[in-house]
């Protein structure tokens, strides 16, 4: 199973719909990969507006 993004919240997910938010609108077609691991003192996390540890992808098509 390939690996696909949410289209709202950016995490990179292998389900059908996004354990966080609850959509199934998700995006095969992605690029740029960042690992979150502590979200309060990681500027990209406060920029990205992220507040839980997760993978997410910096641009969807």
């Amino acid at each position: 199973m390939s690996e696909k993004v949410c289209r709202h919240c950016l995490r990179v997910l292998e389900g059908q719909t996004c354990p966080v938010c609850g959509t199934s609108d998700l995006a095969e077609e992605w690029s740029g990969l960042v690992i979150i691991l502590d979200t309060e003192r990681s500027e990209i996390a406060k920029r990205l507006g992220v507040d839980i540890p997760d993978r997410f992808a910096l641009k969807v098509r």
